[in-house]
């Protein structure tokens, strides 16, 4: 497995490749790894000649300085955990690598970035294009694995795949959970262990909102509702927002349409530490 620590080192080694006639594939990462970031290792290895795992914090789509520099960073560890999951090279530059000079170009998704983690996260989602887009540049992948939890961001993603007309084919991984239903993320390691104990209530208002969507029974509104009062039977958590919503769009959701994909999105402060988690379902026919 190499280390590839600059823009120059991963494009030479990605023209080697493709000159090869190798298959590249691409996991974007922010590091922390766990098991659902070696799925998709695992997923893009069984599939690709080439797996290029990125770890690099990206300061441009936080907005929140002190979370950016909690985020936690375990390049070390990350790499003994990637070879065995069948990555072939890590890319892991230093922000002045990845920023030799300010960006000055901005990305607007439009109504795709106006609702949740963009209403809440301004700058966010023109940070995640900007790193995205220098990444596919650098590396020419065939495919790019993300995963489901980030669902938002998968959607923004594929516009500007669209719009930017990159030759790179996306791949969506199912969520990883926990035992007990909490979606796996790298900043769950900085929850307390009384707040590691309540934060599976969030993965139960998903689960009770996405029955109540697929027994019809109540409007969007109600099944809202219904799965806001079960996280906030918890004082822990400061929710921060909770929408049910078009899977493709992602505009929040006044009514029922047969066949439809729903995405049911959270995001919550639980101790200070800000989770997201969302599942995806279809409107019974």
């Amino acid at each position: 497995m190499e280390i590839l620590y600059t823009a120059a080192a991963l494009q030479a080694h990605a023209e080697n490749c493709r000159q090869a006639g190798q298959r590249i594939a691409l996991v974007p990462t922010m590091g922390a790894l766990h098991e659902g970031h070696l799925q998709l290792v695992r997923a893009a290895a069984a599939v690709s000649d080439v797996v290029i795992v990125s770890i690099f914090v990206n300061p441009t789509q936080f907005n929140n300085a002190e979370d950016f520099q909690l985020y936690p960073r375990l390049p070390k560890a990350d790499t003994v955990l990637l070879e065995p999951a069948g990555c072939t090279a890590v890319f892991l530059p230093s922000v002045e690598e990845m920023y030799p000079q300010p960006t000055v170009m901005h990305f607007d998704f439009g109504a795709l970035e106006r609702v949740m983690e963009g209403a809440h996260r301004p700058g966010h989602f023109n940070g995640v294009a900007t790193v995205v887009s220098k990444l596919f540049h650098l590396s020419r992948p065939h495919q790019a694995y993300f995963g489901q939890k980030d669902w938002q961001q998968v959607t923004i993603v594929r516009q500007l795949v669209a719009d930017l007309s990159f030759d790179v084919e996306l791949v969506s991984f199912p969520t990883v959970r926990e035992a007990d239903g909490l979606a796996m993320s790298s900043r769950n390691r900085r929850l307390s262990g009384e707040a590691r104990t309540v934060a599976p209530r969030l993965y139960e208002a998903l689960t009770l909102a996405a029955t109540l969507v697929l027994a019809q029974q109540e409007s969007p509104a109600a099944v809202r509702q219904a799965a806001v009062a079960h996280i906030e039977g918890e004082p822990a958590f400061q929710l921060e927002y909770f929408e049910v919503a078009d899977a493709h769009t992602l505009q929040p959701l006044n009514a029922w349409e047969a066949g439809q994909q729903v995405v049911i999105c959270l995001a919550a402060f639980l101790g200070g530490i800000r989770l997201i988690d969302n599942v995806v379902l279809s409107v019974p026919k």
